[in-house]
């Protein structure tokens, strides 16, 4: 398998963006933080059933319908729980985001949020049945009379609606069929799910009126999760948007459909950015403006300019090129675990495919390793669909790293590889490329599936699975 496009250059072109002095990367984010989150939202578990059994939680469940109804309100107990963790794991707590990375987040946010809507479902089915045993009544009718008679109920009915649109909206079949636009904001109204169902905890939840542990527990959790979405998702965002005020200085063209955006700023040395991560971005150009998209830096960060480039795929991304220079610019982040501060090789091998190369050609220019340390794999369609191809030869002979493009159609199997490298064995291919690859420390940017194909054969080919890096931007 041979390089499709050059990887040596006889005269090197210039390359604006990289004059000026690059951002002092923020610490070495403090990986403990990982265990003292994971082991609070354990223990907020342990803390509710605790409180559940204090309040005679087992005594409760004789009688006619004790069984049903006490095992509901555990079930109703355990998911408002789940669901204030799953809103606490999206609210952008930097200390938590960088100890996990958005993906990881985003897969635990999913998984502890189905959980959850399958307690509340389970809370409410057993209620209903639990009190229409005790009065002889069909379920239909019992759960009529306790949205219409029962204080705050009806809030609670509500907030179950807009909890089950949510989910049936998150399922990936359906998620696939949403523009990323609409099924953000279509999941924002689980917040107002989430604030909907406390009066009737307050009001009505037996395990909450009958203990004053109960009531400090649940009114300091609900604040802390209302603060923490209030000061991390509204308040830093709003600072930092402030603080720096960034303007696009310039949209340059870097291939069919695919758009730089160059954004310049003020006191950029004070943003915690490095490269490989990503941003969540706002342009004031117009109706939706408000609407945020997920895009890498494209680009090491400096001190006075930030670089994105983005591919035309959807109606937020296809209107950046129509930026004009001075549009104001909003930002959320930086996020992501995509960056050398865990890095433990002094080899590195860099692998993308399409417009995954922004994230990777970030980490080209700003990671430390010493000539010939570095390998580049840029995987493309055609050879004209290959961006910043000027700019990666370049670094690579500044910088002393190997640049291999290659290009082809996709394969029918599951691979990293083009099709006319169906010969060839996905690990073996690696190790003809990069000889000695398991002793690489590999960053990975592209498409999911292909990520996945790569990752497998890193793997094969010997790389230890913690110095494999990527990241997916979820949702």
């Amino acid at each position: 398998m041979t390089a499709a496009l050059p990887t040596t250059m006889t005269e090197p072109l210039a390359r604006p963006y990289a004059q000026g002095q690059r951002i002092v990367p923020p610490k070495r984010p403090r990986r403990w933080w990982a265990d003292v989150a994971g082991s609070t939202a354990l223990l907020s578990v342990v803390a509710v059933v605790a409180l559940w059994l204090s309040n005679r939680g087992i005594q409760n469940m004789s009688g006619t319908g004790g069984l049903a109804i006490t095992g509901g309100r555990l079930a109703g107990l355990i998911a408002a729980d789940l669901m204030l963790i799953q809103v606490l794991l999206m609210a952008r707590i930097p200390w938590v985001e960088r100890a996990y990375g958005q993906d990881t987040l985003a897969r635990r946010h999913r998984l502890i949020g189905f959980t959850s809507f399958w307690l509340m479902i389970g809370h409410v089915a057993l209620i209903t049945l639990g009190y229409g045993q005790q009065v002889n009544a069909l379920f239909l009718n019992q759960l009529w009379t306790l949205i219409t008679t029962y204080q705050g109920m009806l809030l609670a009915a509500a907030s179950l609606v807009l909890l089950v649109a949510v989910v049936g909206l998150s399922i990936r079949a359906a998620r696939k069929r949403l523009r990323y636009e609409s099924w953000h904001l279509i999941h924002l109204y689980a917040y107002l799910g989430v604030g909907l169902a406390l009066p009737h905890q307050i009001w009505t939840g037996a395990d909450f009126t009958a203990s004053f542990a109960a009531q400090t527990y649940w009114v300091t959790l609900y604040c802390a999760t209302l603060a923490a979405v209030l000061i991390f998702r509204i308040g830093l965002p709003v600072w930092r948007s402030y603080r720096h005020r960034m303007r696009v200085t310039d949209v340059v063209e870097e291939a069919p459909g695919v758009v730089s955006v160059h954004i310049g700023g003020r006191r950029l040395d004070r943003l915690p950015a490095r490269a490989g991560q990503f941003f969540l971005w706002r342009f004031k150009d117009g109706p939706g403006w408000s609407r945020a998209h997920p895009w890498s830096l494209s680009a090491m960060p400096r001190t006075d300019r930030l670089r994105i480039t983005v591919k035309a795929v959807g109606d937020g991304s296809a209107r950046v090129a129509n930026l004009r220079p001075g549009t104001r610019v909003f930002v959320e982040g930086p996020f992501g675990v995509l960056h050398g501060a865990t890095r433990k090789s002094s080899k590195v091998l860099l692998m993308a495919a399409g417009v995954g190369i922004t994230a990777i050609r970030a980490l080209l220019e700003d990671l430390e390793y010493a000539p010939g340390d570095a390998t580049l794999i840029y995987r493309v369609s055609r050879e004209e669909d290959a961006v910043f191809a000027d700019e990666l030869d370049q670094l690579g002979e500044e910088r002393g790293a190997q640049i291999i493009f290659v290009d082809g159609p996709r394969s029918r199997r599951k691979s990293w590889l083009p099709a006319d490298c169906a010969d060839l064995d996905d690990d073996d291919a690696l190790r003809r490329l990069v000889p000695g690859v398991a002793e690489y420390e590999a960053y990975l940017c592209g498409p999911p599936p292909w990520m996945d194909a790569a990752r497998t054969a890193l793997r094969q080919a010997g790389v230890p699975a913690d110095r494999i890096h990527l990241e997916e931007f979820a949702w």
